[in-house]
């Protein structure tokens, strides 16, 4: 019976370089000459510190460029609140999303569901497990939950015959 996996999850390499790429171009950059601007990561959160409200925007904006060249979907960065550290000073958390939330994984079950192919999906952890009798079934709702699912990146993996 043919299956495959529907998850969300983000290359932490890739996004790794784009911090990188982002740093050293802050660095570089006549504007953020003498500020203190940088984008620190641990695992899935990125912190990012500027020196006011503009700095930071312009510092997303290139860690979103940075992203983007890199294949990396930006739908992926999840952002914190702003807060004041000392002096003038401010910092952002950013975080990268990892699977499929409970919400959206109920949410592609009912799709399929409602779908009235011959298949099931069931919920695995972070994924939704999806089989049925025919590939091309399958595929018909690979192409389904690209179109009705826009809000999150979705990649389809572990395809089983």
């Amino acid at each position: 019976m043919p299956t495959f996996d529907v998850v969300s999850e983000a290359n932490l390499i890739e996004v790794k370089n784009a911090v990188d790429q982002t740093n050293k171009e802050v660095s570089t950059r006549f504007d953020f000459k003498g500020s203190d601007a940088r984008i620190e990561q641990k695992e899935r959160e990125l912190t990012a510190y500027a020196d006011d409200d503009f700095k930071l925007s312009q510092l997303k904006d290139i860690l979103i460029s940075k992203m983007a060249k890199r294949q990396v979907d930006v739908r992926f960065l999840d952002y914190g609140k702003t807060e004041k550290i000392g002096g003038d000073k401010i910092k952002q958390l950013i975080t990268v999303k990892n699977g499929v939330s409970g919400e959206l994984a109920k949410k592609i079950v009912k799709l399929v569901k409602d779908n009235k192919l011959k298949a099931q999906a069931s919920i695995q952890g972070d994924a939704v497990r999806i089989s049925g009798n025919k590939r091309d079934e399958l595929q018909t709702i690979i192409a389904m939950l690209r179109t009705e699912i826009k809000d999150t990146p979705l990649d389809f993996n572990n395809f089983r015959d």
